[in-house]
């Protein structure tokens, strides 16, 4: 039979109470083939753009099989951000709400007693970056030695971020007998060194081997004179009725320099880079998640793990050296199977990296009149 709905799974009635709470109903690709495997305690790989429905594909599984009964960690899932951290055990403690799970993110910034507090008060599944993961392991306030499930997530990001002592030190401290997955947008040799090291004849899901962009999104590109770039962004701003958007800028510098003169035009914009405090990020970030901010201007390191539901157009105000940062970026829109738009304004000395984003995707990008 094939599975298609959630309600085909294999799923207590209390974790259904909490699926159905969201108004989760029929599966997308990644969890149609990945909980299944997951459910009977298998290894997976799973390739999935951010956005695919993969934090259901893993969390869904993982509260699941736990017990609820035992006080203790028995699920452990690591992430490259802090915002991605608190996104996904948020996202988790909501399918177990009714199989009283309880989920904590742990991460750098935030004060760690406040973290030992509530690790001492029990927890079944930790979400965290590896770095404060590894604090609490040196200090003896995370114990990992019932942890029965282990997800990678992001892995390339992780990678890419210089995570990989991390994540062996880590896994040095799970058992032996645990199951592993590992979800990641891109699997290249350094995400397959990983796998071959810590998995047991993985089951391979690959949902997005053929299709770099998500099919939902509508791109368009326009090549522009460079000093014209600002005025004819204001005229997508004012032709579009652009309800949030994410304009994408290569540096700190021109992040903040474009959205003060947005802000001068009357546009309610902020900048967001990694020069600021994580509390100015957090307040900007929860400000724009909120609608109390319609435009957010950021560089590609601050962005990559922003999952914000309603956002309805991502602007490349530049175009990134690396072709791949550009499905990044395009994935912040058209999030759960809703459709966006993208839209690239390409300056005369941008075509050849233009180019080679076109050359790596099916779908067409089409020329803005």
């Amino acid at each position: 039979m094939q599975i298609q709905n959630f309600e085909d799974l294999p799923l207590s009635s209390e974790v259904m109470k909490g699926i159905e709470e969201l108004r989760f109903d029929s599966l997308f690709p990644i969890q149609a083939q990945a909980i299944i495997p997951l459910l009977e305690g298998k290894d997976v790989i799973g390739q999935a753009q951010t956005g695919t429905g993969k934090t259901a594909a893993f969390g869904v599984p993982m509260t699941e099989r736990l017990n609820p009964r035992i006080n203790s960690v028995q699920g452990l899932v690591l992430e490259p951000t802090r915002e991605l951290a608190i996104q996904v055990a948020e996202h988790i403690s909501r399918f177990g709400k009714y199989a009283k799970v309880k989920v904590a993110p742990i991460y750098g910034g935030e004060p760690i007693q406040k973290q030992i507090r509530t690790l001492n008060g029990g927890v079944h599944i930790v979400v965290g970056t590896p770095g404060r993961i590894i604090d609490h392991l040196e200090r003896g306030t995370l114990n990992l030695a019932l942890v029965r499930m282990v997800v990678l997530d992001e892995a390339d990001r992780m990678l890419d971020m210089g995570f990989r002592d991390d994540i062996d030190c880590i896994l040095s401290r799970v058992p032996a007998n645990r199951q592993t997955s590992l979800f990641s947008a891109t699997i290249d040799q350094q995400v397959m060194n990983i796998c071959h090291r810590y998995m047991r004849n993985p089951e391979k899901i690959f949902v997005s081997k053929d299709e770099i962009a998500l099919t939902q999104i509508n791109q368009y590109y326009k090549v522009v004179n460079p000093k014209d770039k600002f005025g004819i962004l204001c005229n997508i701003l004012e032709e579009n009725h652009i309800g949030r958007a994410i304009i994408f800028c290569k540096t700190r510098a021109e992040t903040s320099m474009l959205a003060d003169r947005l802000k001068t035009r009357g546009y309610d914009a902020k900048p967001l880079h990694a020069g600021f405090t994580q509390p100015q990020r957090d307040f900007i970030i929860n400000s724009f998640r909120k609608g109390k901010l319609k435009l957010l201007v950021a560089t590609d390191v601050v962005a990559r793990g922003l999952d914000i539901d309603g956002i309805t157009h991502i602007i490349n105000y530049d175009v990134p050296l690396d072709a791949l940062v550009y499905f990044h970026r395009i994935g912040r829109t058209a999030r759960m199977g809703r459709e966006g738009t993208a839209i690239t304004l390409v300056g005369y000395g941008e075509l050849t990296e233009f180019n080679g984003i076109r050359a790596l995707t099916k779908t067409t990008i089409e020329e803005l009149e």
